[in-house]
């Protein structure tokens, strides 16, 4: 019994990064798939609005089946945080990666991507939604990893250096890019893509702290997802028919694109949106950005054996402080979100009858529902009640009653 209780604790712990770890893979998929399509010449605006149709399709039906007795009423002020959700997510970050994409490299624009955790915390320090300590060693930590982030994108922005040539690259043929495309990627081009990643990153940074606002509110996480891609969709539909005036380019086949649009919709929209929430109602929303620098390590590869993909000195040292910067920052999170559960935790024993492992799992419960009520007792003290898209701090975890868990 006590082996039992032991291996479903680790279980119990272990789902939110085992759900994360496994996102990372389909996003890497996405890059490698995404970057052949824009370069045989599809439209990065045609490819959004493909995406998010096939993304709210996928969704829609287990949205209203599942969450038919639990579904909130949309408000006015929810359904304009869905409607700046769809302009954040699906129309500015995903024009925006997918345009920066095509300009520079997949490694290079999951590296890039991997300044969202610093993002998140400048922008929470802005909105005065986290408090900085700095004679304190987790704050030092965050604001530190903060400047090494930027840095480190900086150096990968202006910066390439010699070719690395790695064992396997130099047998690989790029059959599948288009090598007219790829040679003509210039340095003023991959600073134009570098650019717009960096954007990209930003609009992707407020995506997620204000999705985490929203569903405290809206606690039906599928509801959202199908909410969020179908506003997407139509955004998307007005933004392509102001940026593409050629009928031709809606045209999509049994080939590449199809797959593309498809792949990115399923996976890396409808599924991710939705685990993406789960996981963030749990653990917030910087725990779900920790996993980017492996997604690069597997675009890396993929990249280099599929599309025969230069990588540049400048980028690994780049990508290397952007890592460093990255767990520098979670680090610091990390120690402060320990200082919150040991407040806590002897509040929690009390409550528990026993040492068996059902009561470390109701402790565990119970830690995160009080951080939960702190959280929401803060942020009740010091939201203006007048902006109704005022986000939250990346903060631990925030758990929807309703709302299946990871």
């Amino acid at each position: 019994m006590e082996g039992k209780g032991c291996l479903g604790n680790f279980f119990h712990s272990a789902k939110p990064y085992f759900a994360m770890i496994c996102l990372q893979f389909g996003y890497a998929g996405m890059n490698v798939i995404t970057k052949v399509s824009l370069n045989r010449g599809m439209s990065h605006y045609v490819l959004v609005v493909y995406r998010h149709a096939f993304a709210t399709a996928v969704i829609a039906p287990f949205a209203i089946f599942l969450e038919r007795k639990v579904r909130p009423k949309i408000t006015f002020p929810i359904f304009m945080q869905i409607f700046v959700l769809g302009l954040l997510g699906p129309v500015i970050d995903q024009n925006f990666y997918y345009a920066g994409l095509k300009f520079t490299s997949p490694t290079f624009s999951c590296a890039m991507s991997n300044m969202l955790p610093a993002m998140t915390f400048v922008m929470a320090v802005l909105c005065r939604m986290e408090k900085v300590h700095i004679k304190k060693i987790r704050c030092q930590a965050k604001v530190i990893g903060t400047v090494v982030t930027v840095f480190g994108a900086m150096l990968m922005t202006l910066y390439k250096g010699h070719v690395i040539n790695l064992v396997w690259s130099e047998h690989v043929q790029p059959h599948y890019s288009s090598a007219p495309a790829a040679a003509a990627i210039s340095d003023k081009d991959w600073v134009k893509g570098s650019i717009l990643l960096i954007l990209a990153t930003l609009a992707w940074a407020s995506f997620f702290i204000l999705q985490a606002f929203t569903m405290k509110r809206y606690t039906a996480p599928l509801s959202l997802t199908s909410l969020v891609c179908f506003m997407g969709t139509l955004q998307s539909i007005a933004v392509t028919f102001v940026m593409e005036h050629k009928a031709s380019v809606w045209t999509i086949g049994w080939d590449i694109n199809l797959l593309a649009a498809a792949y990115a919709g399923i996976v890396s929209s409808s599924i991710a949106y939705y685990v993406q929430g789960l996981v963030m109602e749990k653990r917030g929303p910087v725990f779900v950005t920790a996993f980017s620098p492996l997604m690069m390590i597997i675009v890396a590869i993929m990249g280099s054996f599929i599309l025969a993909e230069k990588i540049y000195v400048g980028g690994v040292l780049g990508a290397i402080l952007i890592v460093f910067g990255l767990y520098s920052v979670l680090w610091g999170k990390y120690k402060e979100y320990q200082e919150k559960v040991a407040d806590i935790i002897p509040e929690a024993v009390k409550g528990g009858a026993g040492n068996n492992s059902q009561s470390v799992l109701a402790i565990d419960d119970d830690i995160e529902a009080n951080i939960v009520e702190m959280q929401k007792a803060e942020i009740n003290k010091s939201a203006a009640p007048a902006i109704a898209i005022s986000a939250p701090v990346p903060q631990p975890p925030m758990i929807a009653l309703e709302a299946p868990k990871v």
